[in-house]
């Protein structure tokens, strides 16, 4: 077994560490904070020594995020349970000793369980997102991954395939393809590059292909040619091994919050709710629009006062770039940029189609020669986009949402495309997470059609903490 064949188990003791050392700084230090270095002090009423509720608290806490599956190894890297199941954890505990506070009459120090609990979930949220970040960086160079077997039919396996190379920080490396009932022939599926270890539906077959390949999960995809009770004795076989059993539905760009399942006769069924957004939700949203814009406007007037000064010491023209655009329901509107290109930028567009470096209807190039020198720096960190904060106040976009199209854009949209304009375009959103201009048509498609399926105010919130990593990262912006 290699090395990195271990890599739930170093995980896992890394987390217990960390998780120890948070909880006993978080409750030592709540206690050195409320009480001082004064060892006597007890709970009125009570024999019990705050230093001895103090080290039970650690303990029990700790116990708690392990009892909350915490430290599991498939939420590990990817996705928001991991940190649900913290904070879950972390809540219950302190809702207990609330709990029996009140009934027993105990009157526990306030000041010592009000900073204990903040500090210590904050301090665990980070630790678990530092050990992310190092499990991500491994990842991407194929290291401390689920090694998968993908059962299915062609189609099916090469999009198996591509989504698991396409979200690497998740953990799943696809290492063979297993195609039951359909013998191609080939030793390769030809879309995926996968090798094909076995086609015969029996359970035999496939746990004696999963041996011999190596893998320590398998992942079933949608449509599978084999019967229900194959199925049932593999989930059994799989189960005795220790090997891990995943089913891949035909459910694509679905978030967690639109599916629920449901048990029926011994069959998991899966609703998938329709996508809205309610009249609570669009004022709520609205609401943090206009906090968040003007206080972002507040901070950053003096920022924008400098950059204009900049535009116009560095060209002729105006400092502000206004351009229409196409809003929710189709509805046009004149978005606001700070002016980082020339003049007559428009008038030259059409003698650079032709060095067009975009995909789809979008127009990208890297080198612009229309961009003036300040105008590079302003497009690299984003600082252009500063004055759609205005359009957020006035109702024409959102802080974060779509990003908003040209009118020839949507001219050219095919019928599903339009779905993106059932919300407000954003000055943020997944695309400005995911790679800005780096990014292909189809890619930007599907991220924003992602988010118009799937919103939020806590996804949201999540955009906006990745915005300023990638504004600060500047990677894709051109």
């Amino acid at each position: 077994m290699s090395e990195d064949a271990n890599w739930r188990r170093r995980s896992s003791r890394l987390l217990r560490l960390v998780d120890a050392f948070v909880v006993i700084w978080a409750v030592m230090g709540a206690f050195l904070i409320r009480f001082g270095v004064d060892p006597a002090l007890t709970t009125p009423g009570q024999d019990l020594s705050y230093i001895w509720l103090s080290v039970v608290l650690a303990a029990v806490w700790w116990l708690m995020l392990g009892a909350w599956n915490s430290r599991q190894s498939r939420i590990l890297g990817s996705g928001p349970d991991e940190y649900k199941r913290v904070a879950a954890a972390s809540l219950w505990l302190f809702g207990i000793i609330a709990i029996v506070s009140y009934v027993f009459r105990i009157d526990t120090a306030r000041g010592y369980v009000g900073l204990a609990l903040p500090v210590g979930l904050l301090g665990l949220l980070l630790g678990r997102w530092l050990i992310r970040q190092h499990l991500s960086i491994k990842r991407v160079q194929g290291r401390s991954m689920s090694r998968l077997l993908l059962l299915g039919g062609p189609g099916a396996v090469a999009h198996l395939a591509s989504s698991f190379r396409r979200a690497k920080h998740a953990g799943y490396l696809p290492i063979a393809a297993y195609m039951p009932g359909i013998e191609s022939g080939s030793p390769v599926e030809p879309s995926s590059g996968l090798k094909v270890v076995g086609h015969k539906p029996d359970t035999q077959s496939i746990i004696a292909a999963l041996e011999a390949c190596g893998a320590d999960a398998v992942a079933v995809s949608a449509g599978v040619q084999l019967h229900p009770q194959t199925l049932r004795h593999l989930g059994w076989e799989l189960a005795a091994r220790n090997i891990g059993l995943i089913m891949a539905p035909a459910l694509t760009d679905i978030a967690g919050p639109r599916i629920h399942t449901q048990q029926v006769a011994g069959l998991p069924l899966i609703h998938v709710t329709t996508p809205t957004l309610e009249a609570g939700q669009r004022v709520a949203k609205r609401l943090f629009d206009l906090l968040a814009a003007g206080l972002l406007l507040l901070v950053a007037s003096p920022v924008m006062v400098l950059v204009a000064v900049l535009i116009k010491l560095d060209s002729a023209g105006p400092v502000l770039f206004r351009q229409e655009r196409v809003g929710i329901e189709g509805n046009h509107f004149y978005m606001l940029k700070f002016r980082s290109m020339a003049v007559d930028a428009e008038a030259r567009l059409a003698e650079l189609v032709k060095e067009n470096e975009g995909s789809g209807p979008l127009f990208k190039m890297k080198n612009d020669p229309r961009v003036t020198r300040i105008g590079g720096f302003l497009r690299r960190y984003s600082v252009d986009e500063l004055p759609q904060l205005l359009n957020v106040l006035t109702g024409s976009m959102s802080l974060v949402g779509p990003r908003p199209p040209l009118p020839q854009e949507v001219a050219a949209y095919e019928s599903d495309v339009r779905r993106r304009l059932l919300v407000k375009p954003g000055l943020t959103g997944l695309w400005q997470v995911s790679g800005r201009s780096n990014l292909s048509w189809q890619d930007s498609v599907r991220l924003d059609l992602y988010y118009v399926e799937n919103w939020s105010l806590a996804g949201d919130l999540v955009i906006i903490l990745r915005t300023v990593r990638a504004v600060f990262g500047s990677s894709g912006a051109y």
